[in-house]
């Protein structure tokens, strides 16, 4: 596994300006037309492109005059010919019109890109939160 410069940070770097400018069109280009994503947050699952297309206009169009920071630590990733591994801890802070951040949460993500015709698309994303044994709750903060 490597943290320099892959298909991976380079989608994720994508992903984070995509949501930033909460830009459906662009946030979508990074995924397969075949997408199969496991989410934190509300449904079980995504399958294909028009589900998730419509999960991020939704998520985006909920966001009024806000909008969202995404910063990715840790990023490891591996990469082959045609597949490439990654995954990290991300997190998503709420940022007002005038750049106040108001809230921030963090998860973990392992995406896997797949090259097809020269182009590096996301084909899988799963995104969790460790659960406290103690609440049952999910755990939204780095924790040592």
């Amino acid at each position: 596994m490597t943290n320099e410069p892959t298909p991976v940070t380079h989608a994720l770097d994508a992903y984070a300006a995509a949501v930033y400018a909460k830009d459906v069109e662009a946030f979508t280009a990074l995924y397969d037309d075949d997408i199969h994503v496991f989410d934190s947050w509300g449904q079980w699952q995504y399958q294909g492109i028009d589900q998730w297309r419509g999960m991020a206009a939704g998520w985006f169009g909920s966001l009024g005059d806000e909008r969202v920071q995404v910063e990715f630590n840790d990023v490891q990733s591996a990469v082959g010919d045609d597949v490439a591994f990654g995954h990290a801890a991300v997190t998503f802070a709420g940022v007002s019109a005038d750049g106040e951040r108001l809230r921030a949460m963090t998860n973990r993500i392992t995406v896997n890109l797949a090259k097809k015709n020269g182009v590096w698309k996301i084909a899988h994303e799963h995104s969790s939160l460790p659960i406290d044994p103690e609440t049952d709750k999910g755990m939204f903060s780095l924790r040592p």
